[in-house]
């Protein structure tokens, strides 16, 4: 059985259709990244999974039980962590987190060391009495999510965890959902920053207005979304004769220009039936006297996958 499911999960705002018969399987103890623009659905999706958005039709699942129906039995197992944190003015952190506890149903001396937990956990037991409006943005993010493990949940449902974080905020916030998916949390997070995703996740989500397009291992979406003819060149002068030069050889199909901190590539692509090595490309540069830097297939990496495959330049 799934951990969580959706079954044609629709969502509508009049005539805007937010999200169209959405299928999805996540098994336990998967980390599933949700990716696509803003609008798409993503959050749309969370909402529902976190009982607080009902949907227009379908449905949707979390350990067997039905969003919308079962409500009292799925929040004790899910923590939903949403973009943005709030909390009352003058609270500190050890209060925030007694005042949650206590929500949950966990009282004395066991609150008092569940708090001391997740404090230790999330690495922010120096900040017990600070007062959570003058916390930092990534300690906010890292509070929020100190939150949702009071109950010890089975599922965590993750918006944006790393939007507006500072690059050492991200690479905290990242260790934690490390930690986390180590501990065996059933893990959704939707996120712009594709790079950390392909790291985190083990199974990846596209979705493109209200529409899942792929749903499936991140191997298997950088192995759809991989070529296997684009060769990248780095010569270290002379760019548009080496480009002039390259157009020229058979088996060739296209040739531009990128520029990458500084630095500039020509990305050849070749005709896979032509049979071309990349060998030939660099006799042929060499030859005429070009000075090659690196000469590489193309590297695919979840943001090329999601580009081409939300341009649909892959079938």
């Amino acid at each position: 059985m799934s951990m969580i499911e959706t079954i044609n999960l629709t969502k509508k705002y009049g005539e805007l259709v937010a999200l169209n018969n959405l299928n999805l399987q996540i098994e336990e103890g998967a980390c599933f990244g949700f990716i696509g623009p803003n609008g798409a659905g993503k959050t749309t999706t969370i909402k529902i999974l976190a009982t607080l958005l009902k949907p227009t039709w379908g449905e949707a699942r979390i350990n067997g039980r039905v969003v919308g129906y079962q409500n009292h039995l799925i929040r004790p197992i899910i923590g939903y962590v949403p973009d943005f944190m709030g909390a009352y003015e003058d609270m500190v952190v050890s209060e925030y987190l007694q005042f949650f506890a206590a929500c949950y149903g966990i009282h004395g001396k066991q609150r008092d060391q569940v708090v001391r937990d997740v404090l230790d956990l999330t690495d922010l037991s120096y900040k017990a009495d600070a007062e959570v409006n003058g916390l930092s943005r990534g300690m906010q993010q890292r509070l929020s999510v100190a939150r949702v493990l009071l109950h010890d949940p089975k599922v965590l449902l993750m918006d944006e965890p790393a939007s507006g974080l500072d690059p050492r905020a991200r690479i905290e916030i990242r260790e934690l959902l490390k930690e986390l998916r180590r501990m065996g949390k059933t893990i959704i997070i939707s996120s712009h920053i594709l790079h950390e995703l392909a790291e985190l996740c083990n199974v990846v989500g596209i979705i493109e207005q209200g529409n899942l397009i792929f749903n499936g291992p991140v191997t298997e979406i950088m192995a759809r979304a991989h070529t296997g003819n684009v060769v990248q060149i780095r010569v270290s002068d002379r760019v548009e004769e080496a480009m002039s030069l390259l157009e020229q050889v058979k088996g060739v199909t296209f040739v531009e220009v990128h520029e990458f901190d500084g630095q500039t590539r020509i990305d050849v692509t070749i005709d896979p039936q032509s049979g071309l090595p990349t060998s030939e490309l660099a006799s042929r540069l060499i030859t005429q006297g070009f000075r090659l830097e690196s000469i590489q297939m193309e590297q695919v990496n979840l943001e090329t996958a999601f580009m081409r495959l939300t341009k649909g330049l892959v079938s």
